[in-house]
């Protein structure tokens, strides 16, 4: 049994992360947050489903689970640097999972300074602490916004990502790089992940997936940029699980690439999406179509060969598939939240 630290609980890969290692039966303790990107009502019953009630995630103040005997949780801010150096100096963790950071490509472009601290500040509190308090492996998140408008289609991790479209994706450029840094000055073992489009149950909502469907399903028009022909690789949730677990199992064994995708291998176009969302949902989409946005790229496309030959990844799950099992989680979250209150 091993002792994890999983930043970003509340988020939607963090908080499926955590259950699969503690279905696994590792100790995990989690942090995040919560802040109000998005709903937090939504964080809050992230956290409830893993055994979190709602009135103890007070500021430092760990929380003990009530389904996962090996699970706590502390809300805290990366930024903080002095709690954080606390947790790693009292907790001793073998493996750190670094999720958390200030998401979105186009809130990058109307509030830069938070991403600042949240993912430049946050990230560099991070490894100082791997670097004062040795781990085993750190795994963080980087993103496929570093490839920018790459032409090269499918995107490889040897490719030149010096020219990003966003502030978002020029902060992951500069973990890869920060992280670099310290693997050679310290011996940091570290792997940055360059997620590509995932989505899934307990999504956000402010990614495309859950804001059609709850468009569509309210009957109000959907936002469709640049005619729907912009192409996303879009990667299920369960996939990208499944991927990380055996990347970290593999890693035990023999050290993992600096940097890696972790992707479908199959990119849809947006109006692909909607025809799927359609379907699933059993109701027709009304459309307004708005020409491409400041920061979007035109396509992204994950070569995966690096994490296949490392690890054996390889997605199980196609758009459709993932699709249906989204809106049956949709319907039940929101009849759920419709009827009552949160765990508190």
């Amino acid at each position: 049994m091993s002792k994890y630290l999983v930043t970003g609980t509340a988020g939607f890969i963090g908080f499926h992360l955590a259950n699969a290692l503690l279905q696994r039966g590792e100790k995990v303790v989690g942090i995040d947050n919560i802040n109000d990107y998005y709903d937090a009502g939504l964080k809050y019953s992230r956290l409830a489903e893993a055994g979190i009630r709602r009135e103890e995630t007070d500021w430092l103040k760990p929380a003990k689970s009530e389904k996962w005997p090996g699970y706590r949780f502390v809300r805290m801010n990366l930024e903080d640097k002095e709690s954080i150096d606390a947790l790693f100096g009292a907790e001793k963790f073998d493996f750190v999972i670094h999720l958390a950071a200030q998401a979105g490509v186009r809130y990058s472009i109307e509030n830069p300074g938070v991403y600042i601290q949240s993912n430049i500040n946050g990230f560099f509190n991070i490894l100082e602490a791997c670097r004062h308090n040795p781990v085993k492996y750190l795994l963080y998140a980087s993103s496929s916004s570093v490839y920018g408008n790459n032409v090269k289609v499918p995107f490889s991790e040897g490719d030149n990502v010096d020219l990003p479209v966003s502030l978002y994706a020029a902060t992951k450029k500069s973990n890869e790089l920060m992280a670099a840094a310290y693997s050679i000055l310290y011996g940091l073992k570290a792997t940055g992940l360059r997620f590509f489009t995932v989505y899934g149950p307990w999504g956000r909502p402010d990614m495309a997936v859950y804001k059609f469907t709850e468009a569509i399903t309210e009957g109000k028009p959907i936002q469709v940029y640049d005619g729907g022909t912009m192409r996303r690789d879009f990667t299920y949730i369960e996939d990208i699980i499944n991927g990380i677990l055996s990347l970290l199992d593999r890693q035990r064994e023999v050290s993992a690439p600096d940097l890696m995708n972790i992707g479908n291998n199959s990119p849809e176009t947006v109006n692909d999406l909607v025809s799927q969302l359609e379907k699933a949902l059993d109701k027709k989409a009304t459309v307004e179509h708005l020409p491409m946005q400041l920061g979007d790229v035109k396509a992204t496309f994950a070569d995966i060969t690096r994490i296949n030959e490392y690890s054996g990844f390889r997605p199980q799950t196609d758009l459709g598939t993932g699709l249906k099992k989204f809106v049956k989680w949709y319907r039940e979250y929101k009849k759920k939240i419709d009827t009552r209150p949160f765990l508190s």
